[in-house]
């Protein structure tokens, strides 16, 4: 992108006739009658005040259609040269990165950086930069490294209030700035800083920031057009990846939906349906055989409980897989009944102590009641253990811990690795950003351990209301 910069006044031009061929006729008659010095002096200097006031009209008319002029060229050049990196590097990040290359080279600049808004438009980032011949990302070894007083900077962008809607020129110690970015222009030679905003008519996405080590007013001029035109056309790039990636999100979103629609037709065609004929058969035959020895009646008592539970469960994983509902047992509830079928059906001692719990949510509760049920059920199984504990409790700021213990076998290492069960637990932890730990020791047993917390907020300031 190659500019003529005509940000100053030009020169007048020299006369080539006198300032007397200027004057009305009669007034020239006058001052040859006169002859006089002052009468002379009395009549040029209005005329030679308008004269000036033409010219310097005239040097502004030709001056700001210069600059018009360049101002054009610039904006068609910034659309050509957006065009050109969008096919060369269709990918965002890397069209960013171009970009601000591009600016730098052109501009002649020292460094260039984009800084990104969340959602909220109460916070922001820098995303990337471009110094010294070389792109920093976050991705960069150098990233943390990088001597540069983001923080405040970042600040400063979200509390100026100008800068949101329009660029900005800065000298290199302009007192608008932060003291600590003002330090560090003085130390690395940066003599002026310009920042464009990522404006949208309804929201703003960030920044382009460029820092130059020159600062003539022609330079910060054409220098301050050329980020605006580039900062436009990387504002439609921006949003326009960013509609692709909600359309694309949008699509994946169906596609799970009518995965999870179909898983849970097949749940509820297949195992609820088979859970209830079970059920059925089993009552069945608790009615037809009232002499049953009273072991035999046991065990078929528990196998009707078992059916009847797990055909519960069937059900209650189809209401899940639907997005419209969720299941209506808390936590504390779900415990007691899964402890007292366990016990039913092992002789193993299970304790189970349960604090007052906070409400979580009712897919927050899901998951910890599948991880809860993994775990009792991995340790009724294959723990051979001698006593198992179950502790829920309530910590700080609403969270929540489980533990399910055991004083067992443990757990070996290629088992922790291994099995759907392990990673059914995980994966529902991640879900609902829970950590899980998993204790275990040869012959000392193994605990499983969750805890969750509620996602932290920030109330914005008044300035971002």
């Amino acid at each position: 992108m190659t500019v003529s910069a005509g940000g100053e006044s030009p020169t007048p031009p020299s006369r080539a006739r006198p300032i007397c061929d200027f004057w009305p006729m009669p007034q020239r008659r006058q001052l040859a009658d006169n002859d006089c010095v002052d009468d002379r002096t009395s009549v040029t200097d209005p005329l030679l005040s308008r004269i000036e006031a033409m010219q310097a009209a005239l040097a502004q008319a030709n001056n700001e259609r210069r600059w018009a002029e360049c101002s054009s060229r610039i904006q068609s050049d910034a659309m050509q040269r957006a065009l050109d990196l969008l096919v060369r590097e269709p990918d965002i990040n890397g069209f960013f990165r171009l970009v601000i290359q591009s600016i730098v080279e052109e501009c002649e600049a020292f460094a260039c950086g984009v800084w990104l808004l969340d959602e909220a438009q109460t916070d922001g980032h820098l995303w990337m930069v471009y110094a010294g011949n070389r792109h920093v990302t976050s991705e960069s070894e150098e990233w943390a490294s990088l001597a540069l007083p983001r923080e405040e900077l970042t600040r400063h962008l979200l509390d100026f209030a100008e800068g949101w809607t329009q660029a900005v020129a800065y000298a290199g110690d302009d007192e608008r700035l932060p003291a600590s970015v003002r330090a560090r222009h003085q130390r690395t030679g940066v003599a002026s800083l310009i920042t464009a905003p990522l404006a949208l008519p309804t929201r703003n996405l960030g920044w382009v920031v460029l820092s130059a080590t020159s600062s003539s007013s022609c330079e910060s001029q054409w220098r301050k057009a050329v980020l605006e035109a580039m900062a436009r056309q990387a504002t439609l790039a921006l949003h326009q990846s960013r509609l692709a990636e909600q359309s694309r999100n949008e699509v994946r979103r169906q596609a799970v939906l009518e995965e999870r629609n179909g898983i849970a037709r097949d749940i509820h065609d297949t195992l609820a349906q088979g859970f209830a004929a079970i059920l059925m058969q089993l009552q069945a035959a608790q009615r037809l055989s009232e002499n049953l020895p009273t072991d035999v009646a046991k065990t078929i008592d528990t196998a009707v409980e078992l059916a009847r539970t797990h055909m519960v469960e069937a059900r209650r994983s189809v209401r899940a897989l639907r997005p419209q509902s969720g299941g209506d047992e808390d936590i504390a509830a779900a415990l007691q009944r899964m402890t007292a079928l366990a016990r039913r059906t092992t002789d193993i001692p299970i304790d189970l102590a349960i604090d007052e719990l906070p409400p979580l949510g009712g897919g927050v509760e899901r998951d910890i009641i599948g991880i809860a049920q993994e775990a009792l059920t991995n340790a009724v199984r294959h723990a051979k253990a001698d006593r198992i504990t179950v502790q829920a409790s309530a910590v700080r700021a609403g969270g929540f811990r489980l533990a399910v213990a055991d004083n067992g076998r443990g757990i070996t290492r290629d088992r922790q690795d291994s099995g759907f069960g392990m990673t059914s637990m995980q994966e529902r932890a991640e879900r609902i950003g829970a950590s899980l730990t998993i204790v275990t020791a040869p012959r000392k047993g193994t605990e499983v351990v969750l805890a969750w917390e509620p996602p932290s907020f920030t109330i914005p300031g008044a300035s971002h209301a």
